[in-house]
């Protein structure tokens, strides 16, 4: 009908001739201007359909067509001039589309449908997707191991694993073998220590426990457990043995490694008082690949997962962890026995734990053996200038004792050692000091010092043993210090030295430790003696079974107490003397500090009762001038001997080469000056000896004169010089 009225209006324009021809919108006029041609606008390229639609021509108009998958603005698809077509969002208006088993994804004018994991397409269409069955697949084998049996569900799959193997609560992980056995507390770790048998006890139920295919513990929990148990056995002080240490120091490790697959996060920390832990796990098909770097405030560790995880059949995941003890230390600060090769110009060092301990855990069965090596950084306990007294070893603890082998410092600060290793195990830094440079040089002023001590010594035990004149309680107290303290030297220049056997030493250690605090119990007794002399007229004396009980029975019950309850604490591994470890020595320093102190108190009074003494009408100068000799002496006997061990407190572990020569020194001139003040300065042992002399010299005359013969008036002479010297035996 269009057609024909357009035909209509161009005839009408015909038939007007040469007049002006106008045409209709839509149309346009031919080439010759003498009709009027419809107009495409849909070749035009402004058209308003826009490219998400088809335009479609018709006579003196046209109309818009969205494609597929999409729709006009007012919803419709056909027959627009204006607007736009718009995308379908098909995974909204059809939930169903994809199937159950599949992902709808959005697409502009279409969609696409993805399969869910254990799932795949059907040649039907992307929109059937069907259940893969894994345990018939190519990899069967490895999806549970040889000790897993798989059992294939909707979208995934099952390992069942057999009695003695677990997959740790995770379905689709390969069974691995458990060790329960080694929670039994045999083969290693000590039953004596308290706690240990607690952490035994839980680990071997939750491994017995991961059995059952329906058990799936909680990691974190397990592993907070785990160290409430471990701070309860650190906590209360240190350990007693290096059994102790191995013991606590495996059931860890292999508390870890049981835990370590159960946690659920690939990341976990865990810091207590005693301790702090992280742990990084891996889980997956395919072993892990990557750079692995745990850290916390003592240590580093820098490895991979290839090593982390093992050249051997993999287990579905992959675990590094690096723990790090606090305080343990202290307990592992001896057993270095093993060390050998560090010598230095001859002189071998000595050894002390330089940093903390720390443990590092792996997946890997072959930790002994690794197939590259891992850098540990410890930090230092000190920060230590650098300097050729001292060097820095990396080493591992090895069946109870510290070990070096195949595990070297690759780099070395005042405050950190990088240690590159070949196996894993506990590490700490040890340092080594080579402070004792003199050896030859000590050791020779030791023995001549000490031995002539000692000649010293046996002349006071002789004289005061012999010499009558000067016999009383004062000369019972010299003689019996005089017997400790030659004892004590006798037992040093013998035998400090000798470390092994180990129970010699502890023997040699106990019998300084006693001797020692005799001498100084003794001198106590000099003190309280006079004290006596000064303030008690009558009776100042003390009697001899009080003096001995004191003055051996002290140090006894001292030194008694101390072996029951620290026995470990005599020997060192360098020398026969008590431990700095365990606080040990000062059981021999607090007796000595009191000694000391309370010997001061008594010179004190007697030093002021002498001078109201002397001030008196009528003061008897001879006794008084006596008790001053007496107490002169005394007090330079203490300080010379308290000197001594000023010098010596913490010799035995951290001193110097010029503190070991003061101590060897002073240690030297003790006998020579109890007999030098207590002899030699005493007119009455210098008469006693002359007339030992004179015996001597002149016994080779008397055995060819008659000895009817004798000179009454030597006799006379000698009868009137012992009367003489009694008074000063009273005193």
């Amino acid at each position: 009908m269009e057609c024909w009225k357009a035909l209509l209006f161009v005839g009408l324009l015909g038939m007007l001739g040469e007049g002006f021809l106008n045409c209709p919108l839509g149309y346009t006029t031919s080439e010759d201007s003498e009709f009027c041609v419809d107009h495409n606008e849909c070749l035009e390229l402004n058209v308003p359909c826009g490219k998400d639609a088809k335009c479609i021509n018709t006579p003196g108009s046209y109309y818009c067509n969205c494609l597929k998958g999409f729709v006009g603005v007012n919803k419709e698809q056909f027959n627009f001039t204006e607007g736009q077509c718009q995308d379908v969002n098909e995974c909204i208006d059809h939930t169903d589309i994809c199937g159950h088993a599949a992902y709808c994804t959005n697409l502009i004018g279409s969609f696409n449908c993805t399969c869910h994991v254990g799932y795949t397409t059907t040649t039907s269409g992307p929109e059937n997707c069907i259940d893969i069955d894994e345990c018939k697949g190519p990899d069967k084998e490895d999806l549970c191991g040889e000790n897993g049996t798989c059992e294939n569900r909707n979208g995934s799959y099952r390992c069942t694993c057999l009695k003695g193997y677990t997959n740790y609560g995770k379905d689709k992980t390969t069974c691995s073998k458990l060790d329960c056995d080694s929670f039994n507390g045999t083969g290693g770790p000590a039953p004596s220590l308290g706690g240990l048998a607690d952490i035994l006890f839980m680990m071997r139920n939750s491994c017995l426990a991961l059995s059952d295919p329906s058990t799936a513990g909680d990691g974190k929990e397990l592993l907070q457990n785990l160290f409430t148990a471990t701070e309860a056995i650190l906590s209360p002080g240190h350990l007693e043995s290096s059994e102790d240490v191995s013991g606590l120091l495996v059931a860890v490790e292999n508390a870890i490694m049981l835990i370590g697959p159960q946690l659920k996060d690939g990341s976990t920390k865990m810091t207590t008082t005693e301790t702090d832990l992280e742990i990084a796990v891996q889980r997956g098909k395919t072993p892990p690949t990557g750079p692995i770097r745990l850290t916390n405030e003592n240590a580093s560790l820098d490895t991979d997962w290839t090593t982390a995880a093992g050249m051997g059949s993999y287990g579905g995941f992959a675990l590094a962890a690096l723990l790090s003890y606090k305080n343990l230390e202290t307990s592992v600060n001896r057993s270095f026995d093993g060390l050998t090769g560090h010598e230095k110009e001859g002189v071998s060092p000595s050894f002390q734990i330089s940093s903390k301990v720390v443990s590092v855990v792996v997946s890997n069965p072959s930790t002994q053996n690794l197939s590259s090596p891992v850098n540990i950084t410890l930090r230092h306990l000190q920060d230590n200038v650098e300097s050729a007294k001292l060097r820095y070893i990396c080493a591992y603890w090895n069946d109870g004792a510290w070990s070096t082998d195949g595990c070297y410092p690759l780099q070395s600060t005042a405050t950190h050692t990088v240690c590159t290793c070949q196996h894993l195990s506990s590490f700490a830094v040890l340092m080594a000091l080579y402070d004792m440079e003199h050896t030859f040089g000590l050791q020779l002023v030791t023995k001549i010092g000490l031995t002539i001590s000692l000649l010293c010594l046996v002349l006071c035990i002789l004289t005061f043993k012999f010499c009558r004149s000067i016999q009383g309680s004062r000369t019972t107290i010299h003689l019996h210090l005089c017997v400790c303290l030659f004892m004590a030297d006798l037992v040093f220049l013998a035998g400090i030295s000798r470390t092994k056997p180990v129970g010699g030493c502890r023997f040699v250690a106990a019998m300084l430790h006693y001797f020692f605090l005799g001498v100084f119990t003794w001198m106590l007794l000099e003190g309280v003696q006079l004290y006596r002399m000064v303030v008690l007229v009558f009776n100042a004396s003390i009697r001899p079974l009080y003096l001995f009980l004191t003055g051996y029975g002290t140090p006894l019950l001292i030194v008694a107490i101390s072996a029951i309850i620290r026995p470990n604490g005599y020997g060192t591994d360098h020398h026969c003397w008590l431990s700095l470890e365990h606080g040990l020595i000062w059981s021999f320093y607090s007796p000595v500090c009191f000694i000391i102190i309370l010997n001061v108190f008594f010179f004190i009074i007697t030093v002021w009762k002498l001078a109201l003494k002397f001030t008196s009408l009528n003061p008897d100068l001879s006794k008084l001038h006596k008790i001053k000799a007496f107490t002169v002496t005394a007090i330079a006997q203490m300080c010379i001997l308290g000197l001594m061990w000023v010098f010596g407190a913490f010799l035995f572990e951290e001193g110097t080469t010029v503190e070991a020569y003061i101590f060897t020194i002073l240690n030297s001139l003790q006998g020579a000056l109890v007999f030098i003040m207590h002899c030699l300065l005493s007119k009455q042992v210098r008469d006693e000896y002359a007339h030992f002399f004179s015996c001597v010299c002149t016994s080779q005359k008397k055995r060819y004169s008659d000895l009817s013969s004798t000179n009454p008036s030597s006799s006379q002479s000698q009868a009137s010089r012992s009367g003489q010297n009694t008074g000063e035996s009273k005193i």
